[in-house]
């Protein structure tokens, strides 16, 4: 387990933590890679949060898996743990970075593409 103060890959949350929970659960929508959720029937998650209504006691999150990308609900009081176990696929980039590398090659007269990296790395 990573201790760190802002959610990010390897942080992890128990509901018992309640300091940690309720700031891992805002930051899961946030978060560009997939969390793995440990629920009270004793099964986990893993896939990608995108809403959140409501709290960690009385609120339902959007989420959906890499094997079924539909989205689906679930109540916040029937996660235990929140894992951030995949990479933030967005992490250290940014457009301003990306602009930068790109005027940078332009200039040097190296090939410069607007082509997007790979997501599976």
């Amino acid at each position: 387990m990573m201790d760190s103060t802002e959610p990010n890959q390897g942080y992890t949350a128990e509901r018992t933590d309640l300091v940690r929970f309720p700031i891992a659960l805002a930051a899961a929508v946030d978060y560009r890679g997939d969390v793995t959720l440990s629920i009270t029937d004793g099964s986990t998650i893993e896939g990608y949060v995108f809403d959140l209504h409501g709290d960690m006691d009385t609120g339902t999150i959007g989420y959906m898996t890499r094997d079924d990308t539909s989205p689906r609900q679930l109540d916040t009081n029937n996660i235990l743990r929140i894992d951030f176990s995949g990479r933030d696929m967005a992490e250290g980039k940014s457009f301003d970075t990306w602009i930068e590398k790109y005027v940078k090659k332009k200039l040097a007269g190296e090939h410069a593409s607007i082509d997007c990296e790979s997501l599976e790395d």
